[in-house]
């Protein structure tokens, strides 16, 4: 997990910074009606998978050399491929798309499940055993041998901390709850959870 945060860290860092005089520059260069938003997306692509990523630090040169060679080789094959075969490439588009959304997926259960594993332990458990096992309350409370308002309360702290990290996550920081001048984590009384 390290590694892909640093690498995240890197490209957020030196290549995404040039991703817009990138696109204004094809955007100038490239004739009317070709797909400067594909190649640019390509090209940010093939700079994230860069294999030694501490050796590249002149981010807007390393890019710009890759959408040079992606226009290169684009026009090659357009000269070799047939038309026929431009058209099957459409029905490409539908596989890309399905296994972007299972990369998104993926992406999001990784996120999800580094939440839940900073849950304190008892709320853990009982939010897996909830949520993904699908037990009922009275089920993980003849598991943990709890009461079942004490898995109740233990769900409930799960889910709001669960909600809370997602609610971080979308906009970037704690929210403040609208007209109560309060954190979405606070634990002050009566700010209880409804289920």
């Amino acid at each position: 997990m390290d590694d892909l945060g640093n690498r995240l860290d890197w490209f957020k860092a030196v290549i995404l910074p040039h991703e817009g005089p990138l696109r204004a520059r094809l955007r100038r260069l490239c004739q009317p009606g070709f797909d400067v938003d594909n190649l640019v997306a390509e090209s940010l692509a093939r700079a994230y998978a860069a294999k030694d990523i501490q050796r590249i630090t002149a981010g807007r040169g390393y890019l710009f050399t890759i959408a040079h060679n992606l226009l290169i080789d684009a026009a090659r094959r357009d000269t070799i491929v047939s038309l026929d075969f431009v058209a099957d490439l459409d029905r490409l588009r539908a596989v890309d798309d399905s296994m972007q959304a299972a990369i998104s997926a993926r992406a999001e259960l990784r996120w999800l499940q580094a939440v839940v594993d900073t849950l304190p332990l008892q709320c853990r458990r009982v939010f897996l055993l909830r949520r993904v096992h699908d037990y009922s309350l009275e089920e993980i409370a003849a598991e943990m041998a709890l009461s079942v308002s004490t898995v109740e309360k233990h769900l409930a702290k799960a889910v709001r901390l669960v909600a809370t990290a997602m609610a971080e996550r979308e906009e970037g920081g704690l929210e403040t709850t609208r007209g109560s001048g309060r954190t979405a984590g606070d634990r002050r009384p009566g700010g209880g959870v409804r289920r």
